[in-house]
């Protein structure tokens, strides 16, 4: 057996650590609290549908938050650790359109509330010292929109999206406030906006600020001193502050921040992506900007025992004694360990139906490649969320054999800004559709892939766009993987029978409007199918512990049999599992290798 674990936060004494449990018969989440030097579990909290969890008063307290049976988080309680008394309810929400959020700055001084619904967004402040005292309203805005607020020396951060004045803006800010006069008219903007530059994430320790920015394709991570010189007068140009730009490889696709518990450490830790690199772990040292990997994949040459890039195993030899010493000054010149060598990344804009330019990323073996190879088309274009182009293993079988991996940015997705999102949701969501067909055009037209050797592949939302784009063009593609897809857009909108949040219509349209219910018609995967038509050979992965219900899968599949041309050099397979794919590493790759067999399969036998 194995337990499932979502939450774990160690309390800042490190005496306790809080954290959640699935529980199957409930299919719902427990709260249990562990003495870390005991080792025994206190008898409270043990609280059932908890979704959020922060230490207060130094470890003695947690506060958090339970959801209704509809998954709406709706109750923010505040156990006392030792106490016999009950759990203190701080505050119930009894409106269905509102859900409630907590988090702690990275000081432990905060605990920042979140009150969010279709109409508004709030943000409370909680002394975590005295968390019963009275809630302070630091931030409201307009409903959907993202903001954190940080702590720092006596000042507050707000990192949000939410209009500026009324107006609208594409990308996320960050502005500062002083912790004593806070309030939603006290805030004041820390970066002038710079035209092309989208800042994707901020992170925060007791000396510097490390900024995510985005320009274009390009990615940059950059350090700040804190506090900021008080003879400059906020808002100003980032280069006004200096900041110092840490090392990143070529290709860099995603940044992520670590964990970094340790608020007042000068080393903080990255994830970086990249489509010809392993995700690497990287510490930077940001009073020096030396950096070191600390984790990263090695992968085997084709079908021997030698490592690709070898730039980490020379490096881990000038790792001290403890490991942990990032100032020494052997440490200045350390190798990417980059695959770059064996495959290639190349970069296109495609102009789409309308003419915008999409970006496409092609990834391939520089050993393998040839004119007119197979290749497979990704793409998700939902959300707002960046595309998942990171180095993955199970793709080596495919480029190896010569594929061409390609990586469609379509509007709707992320790492554009919100109008890019915006431009291919709702009622324009059919941008999203007619992007991804224009790239496998392109893939076509210039002999990158062999006609008829082009495959889609599309997860969740993205199995929506895939089957939509077969909809819309059967004959450009030969085979096509959905995993757990939404497939039956108009029907699951209109009666959700699973808990739907306000972000699902937001995204894909309100049915109940006339307009609307024309728009999700007409995109729809189910309601699309062409009659007697020739239909590429699909495999639908989806499992009866899907957020999306295992009935849409077997619907599209059926309707697909049903109604296009049969024939038994394309099949339509359907997968179900009863398990949750994900929990499970070695379901996980049976289902990778599956997928990969069928793509290969059905792609080389033309």
């Amino acid at each position: 057996g194995y337990s499932y674990e979502e939450l774990s936060e160690v309390s800042p004494d490190h005496r306790f650590i809080a954290y959640t449990m699935y529980d199957k018969d409930k299919d719902s989440f427990t709260l249990m609290i562990r003495d870390l030097v005991t080792g025994t579990l206190c008898d409270k909290p043990r609280a059932d549908r908890v979704s959020n969890i922060s230490w207060a008063m130094d470890g003695k307290a947690l506060v958090y938050i339970v959801t209704n049976e509809d998954r709406r988080p709706y109750r923010l309680f505040c156990s006392i650790i030792g106490s016999n008394k009950d759990d203190i309810l701080m505050l119930e929400e009894p409106d269905e359109n509102i859900y409630l959020n907590i988090r702690h700055t990275k000081d432990f001084r905060f605990i920042t509330l979140n009150v969010f619904s279709d109409t508004h967004s709030k943000v409370y402040l909680i002394r975590a010292s005295d968390p019963l005292s009275r809630m302070t309203l630091v931030w409201e805005g307009e409903s959907q929109v993202h903001c954190i607020v940080e702590h720092h020396h006596g000042h507050l951060y707000l990192f949000t999206d939410a209009a500026r004045e009324g107006v609208c803006v594409n990308s996320h800010y960050l502005m500062q406030c002083d912790v004593e006069s806070p309030g939603p008219k006290s805030w004041k903007n820390v970066f002038l906006e710079e035209p092309g530059i989208i800042l994707e994430d901020v992170d925060f320790c007791n000396t510097h600020m490390v900024l995510i920015l985005r320009q274009g394709r390009k990615l940059r991570l950059c350090s700040v001193n804190l506090p900021l010189p008080e003879n400059i007068q906020v808002p100003a140009h980032l280069s006004d502050f200096h900041p110092l730009d840490l090392p990143l490889p070529d290709h860099v696709c995603q940044i992520l921040s670590g964990p970094n518990y340790d608020y007042y450490s000068s080393t903080m830790r990255f994830t970086i992506s990249s489509p010809v690199m392993p995700d690497a772990v990287v510490d930077y040292n940001l009073l020096n900007g030396k950096w070191q990997i600390v984790q990263q994949q090695n992968m085997l040459h084709e079908r021997t025992k030698v490592l690709y890039g070898n730039a980490f195993a020379s490096s881990a030899g000038k790792l001290s004694s403890d490991g942990a010493d990032l100032s020494s000054e052997d440490l200045g010149d350390c190798d990417w360990n980059e695959l770059s060598e064996y495959y290639a990344c190349e970069y296109y804009d495609v102009p789409s139906k309308d003419g915008v330019l999409v970006p496409l990323t092609l990834v391939y073996s520089r050993k393998h490649k040839q004119e007119g190879n197979p290749g497979l088309l990704h793409g998700h274009g939902a959300y707002g969320e960046i595309l998942d182009k990171r180095w993955r293993s199970e793709l080596k079988s495919l480029l190896d054999r010569g594929w061409v991996i390609a990586y469609a940015d379509v509007r709707g997705g992320g790492g554009y800004g919100k109008e890019w999102h915006w431009d291919g949701a709702r009622t324009k969501k059919m941008n999203s559709i007619y992007d991804f067909v224009s790239c496998g055009e392109f893939l076509l037209e210039k002999g990158i892939i062999q006609e008829n050797k082009l495959a889609g592949w599309g997860y969740s939302a993205g199995g929506l766009l895939v089957a939509s784009a077969i909809n819309t063009r059967p004959d450009l593609f030969r085979a096509a993987v959905l995993k757990v897809p939404f497939l039956d857009v108009c029907n699951t909108l209109l009666h959700p029978i699973l808990p739907l949040t306000a972000i699902d219509y937001e995204e894909f349209g309100f049915p109940v409007d006339h307009e609307e219910f024309l728009s999700i018609k007409k995109y729809s995967p189910y309601d699309n199918i062409q009659k007697d038509v020739p239909y590429p050979a699909v495999f639908v992965t989806s499992s009866f512990n899907t957020r999306f219900g295992v009935w849409e899968a077997a619907k599209w599949v059926a309707k697909v049999r049903e109604l296009t041309q049969y024939d038994p050099e394309r099949p339509v397979i359907l997968n179900l599992t009863t398990d949750v794919v994900e929990e499970s590493k070695y379901l996980e790759t049976k289902e990778l290798a599956t997928e990969t067999a069928f793509l290969i399969k059905m792609v080389n036998n033309t």
